[in-house]
């Protein structure tokens, strides 16, 4: 920062984007035309969801005998994005570092320039540039900002030296972020994987019982009743509590006692009502892993379940049971049983071929008491890790910040 500073001087001049470059904007370029080999490509749509500030490669090429017809990036150039859907994704910039020339297609700009490329691609990230960018934008459904607005855009323009140290600084937070985001999701995946290696270990009873605890199938120790239809547009702020089937696989955990969502009550008289205590178990999903998933329903009263769910009641543990179809065993025993169309279906008849372990009640709630501590640890660690390197990117955004702003030279 100080060797910054003493760079700077007095201030920096700033000019117009379009004074200190020149600006080509793309054309054509669908994405059915993109190959895997060929020549070099960047569509526009890619820039902000596949590449960063800067890259020396692409995901995409064109046939050599196509690239003729789009705009030509050559090292150090600007490709930048001049439409998207929403405001936050136009002007997104990405500096093309590569030792060759590529291509780009319609709705991106090429900046021809003679600044430093990283600096150049930064500063298209500050708060400067974004001000400026919502007073030059247009449109409400597509949001656009043409080359010649872009090229209106003031830019502080410090001497060389300072824009190339600028973006060496940046270059190493953005290092030490994604080196941060590396670690933290391998510590989570890590801590995930012995979450399961533990719970399959625990309800596997190979050791700690002995081999004396029985593998019964569900339909010998209790009854699966199948749920009644109701359909999203049934579904209203107050109403009769109600678990749609695709809920349990992406809105519950093992166990629920407030449901999510209502119905209206004229339905009443036709709906199927789980009760407390009961296990209720998603028999429709996209995919196979969906089927089968389990949610406990332990709420004071009763709630109504879809059609494409069963209601699973015995005399077991409910969360003992929801936690017992999380397991691999549960799922191998699940495979045989699925129709597999394009949507997945299992059947009740299925559901109860699976066996279980069974041991006593008391050994249940061990279980469920030592798999429900280790969950909510591993839940703290998903919140945890990720709160922390979004208060690491806030910290690399103040610096990003600051280092961008400049004290413009005076006239």
């Amino acid at each position: 920062m100080s060797r910054i500073g003493e760079l700077l001087g007095d201030g920096v001049e700033v000019r117009a984007l379009g004074d200190v470059a020149r600006l080509v904007r793309g054309n054509g370029m669908p994405k059915t035309m993109l190959t895997n080999e060929g020549i070099g490509a960047i569509h526009y749509g890619q820039i902000y969801t596949r590449y960063g500030t800067w890259t020396t490669s692409t995901h995409s090429f064109v046939a050599p005998e196509d690239a003729a017809k789009f705009a030509q990036v050559d090292p150090g150039d600007i490709i930048i994005t001049n439409t998207s859907e929403n405001l936050a994704d136009v002007g997104k910039a990405v500096a093309w570092l590569g030792g060759s020339s590529i291509v780009t297609g319609g709705h991106a700009t090429v900046i021809k320039h003679q600044l430093d490329p990283k600096y150049l691609s930064y500063w298209f990230q500050s708060p400067a540039f974004q001000t400026q960018k919502v007073k030059l934008a247009s449109g409400t459904k597509v949001i656009d900002v043409s080359a010649r607005q872009l090229g209106r855009v003031q830019i502080p323009v410090p001497s060389l030296a300072v824009q190339r140290e600028i973006a060496s600084i940046l270059d190493r937070f953005a290092s030490l972020e994604t080196e941060l985001e590396s670690q933290l999701l391998a510590e989570l995946t890590a801590r995930r994987r012995q979450y399961v290696h533990y719970r399959d270990t625990l309800l596997s009873f190979a050791e700690n019982a002995g081999g004396g605890v029985a593998r019964v199938c569900l339909s010998e120790i209790g009854t699966f009743i199948r749920g009644r239809r109701f359909t999203w547009s049934d579904v209203v702020d107050m109403g009769i509590p109600a678990i749609h089937y695709s809920e349990i696989y992406t809105r519950y955990g093992v166990a629920a006692s407030v449901a999510l969502s209502h119905v209206r009550r004229e339905l009443a008289p036709t709906l199927r009502m789980a009760e407390p205590g009961d296990v209720i178990m998603a028999a429709v999903g996209e995919t196979v892993d969906d089927l089968g998933k389990a949610v406990a329903w332990v709420g004071s009263s009763p709630v109504a379940i879809h059609d494409d769910t069963f209601l699973f009641r015995s005399h077991l543990d409910p969360r003992y049971v929801a936690y017992c179809t999380q397991t691999a065993d549960f799922q191998a025993q699940k495979n045989r049983y699925v129709a597999r169309a394009k949507v997945k279906r299992i059947s009740g008849a299925g559901l109860g071929q699976i066996a279980i372990p069974v041991p006593l009640l008391a050994e249940q709630r061990r279980v469920v008491a030592s798999l429900d501590s280790f969950d909510a640890l591993v839940r703290e660690i998903s919140i945890g890790l990720p709160a922390e390197l979004a208060a690491r990117r806030k910290q690399y955004e103040y610096y990003r910040d600051k280092l961008l702003t400049f004290e413009e030279l005076a006239p």
